[in-house]
């Protein structure tokens, strides 16, 4: 009987969408591989609002803007839970078990202390974008890591004991197993999920 290769996704959040990375955990945290890539759809089609949420509420104060918008957020989580239905069971028909995914996307942050609407609004639209993700993992009962954008590289080097030098390299090399492009939201999904994987194996060693 063969035993399911495990595997971790990495997700980096986009306004509408996540570009999505899978990687497999070779048991070598050094040594990952990319088994595919592509993105995530997190908006509905037949709700205009769903591509910018608070953009469709712009022109109402802040405090009634967060009321309206929250059924439209809605529709974007459920949206962004069925996108990774799909892609789990996609990965997992290969004899692929998906046992983590890491997510890159905007950091929790205060919005109220944001004057301009419209920066507001971007800002508010990052952080909805990377929020439907953690539920949408949080739904699937996987584990999740999720990692600041501006942070990632520093906790990479932290946790994988490497120099950015390195860590850049790596990453350039995994782009070579798929088809281009292999732009840095690729390269941020990528190492979100490895990470996670790293995380994981460090858990194993320490039992």
């Amino acid at each position: 009987m063969s035993t399911r290769r495990r595997a971790f996704i990495g997700l980096k959040a986009r306004t509408g969408r996540a570009i999505f990375v899978v990687i497999e955990d070779l048991r070598d945290v050094s040594q990952p591989r990319v088994l595919k890539k592509g993105e995530l759809v997190l908006t509905d089609p037949k709700v205009a609002a769903t591509f910018q949420p608070y953009h469709a509420v712009l022109e109402l104060p802040w405090e009634r803007a967060k009321t309206a918008v929250r059924k439209t957020a809605a529709i974007v989580e459920a949206t962004a839970t069925k996108s990774l239905s799909s892609l789990v069971r996609q990965v997992a028909s290969d004899n692929v078990e998906v046992c983590g995914v890491g997510i890159v996307g905007a950091p929790d942050r205060n919005l109220d202390a944001i004057g301009g609407p419209h920066i507001r609004a971007h800002a508010a639209e990052g952080l909805l974008f990377r929020q439907v993700l953690d539920a949408a993992v949080d739904a699937h009962k996987l584990h999740r890591r999720t990692f600041p954008e501006r942070d990632l590289v520093e906790i990479a080097i932290s946790e994988l004991g490497r120099d950015s030098d390195w860590i850049k390299r790596r990453l350039d090399e995994m782009g070579h197993s798929v088809e281009r492009p292999w732009r840095a939201d690729e390269k941020s999904a990528t190492l979100a999920a490895w990470l996670t994987v790293a995380a994981q194996s460090s858990r194993r060693r320490n039992r």
